[in-house]
């Protein structure tokens, strides 16, 4: 399919992404002072898959209703899109988030992985973004990435319902 890119990741990171994954995720109070990506763990945000386009094929049909937002211990954020039980991240540094318009935030981004099940497995140098909402807010938000390499172009969008936020460590 679309996501069959064949390039490797580190082993360190992909067991960095396996043992997050792994790990169980248990339901958190709505706290509005948390901030959204925040501290290393995983979270995961329930709500509408609405756009999964990698190069010209849409796996939106097949996206699943949930979204992993992963921090690594060295600020690296990743947004995890899953489609069909593959696995498409849009990863960025995230010292480099900065404010954006309508009280969201914007990352920039470096690599998509790719994947399936919880192993990432492959990896692309990419030019993009993603823009966001805090899910902590209790309103509904929106998670939009937008990236391209030298060969393709990769696009996700999701948007959540308002409800609390999945927590793991």
């Amino acid at each position: 399919m679309g996501f069959e890119i064949e390039m490797k990741l580190s082993a360190l990171a992909a067991a960095i992404f396996s043992t997050a994954f792994a790990l169980p995720a248990s339901a958190a109070p709505a706290a509005p002072a948390e901030t959204f990506p925040g501290a290393p763990g995983v979270i995961t945000l329930s709500g509408k898959c609405a756009k999964l386009v990698v190069a010209k094929f849409d796996a939106t049909k097949g996206c699943k209703n949930e979204l992993a937002s992963v921090t690594l211990a060295n600020g690296t954020v990743t947004f995890i899109f899953t489609s069909d039980g593959k696995a498409l991240g849009f990863q960025g540094d995230g010292s480099g988030i900065k404010p954006a318009s309508n009280g969201n935030a914007r990352l920039p981004l470096s690599l998509v992985t790719t994947g399936v099940g919880n192993k990432m497995t492959g990896e692309v140098k990419v030019a993009g973004f993603c823009t966001f909402g805090n899910p902590y807010s209790g309103k509904p938000i929106a998670i939009e990435c937008t990236a391209e390499s030298k060969d393709s172009s990769f696009t996700g969008s999701f948007r959540t319902g308002g409800k609390l936020v999945k927590k793991g460590k």
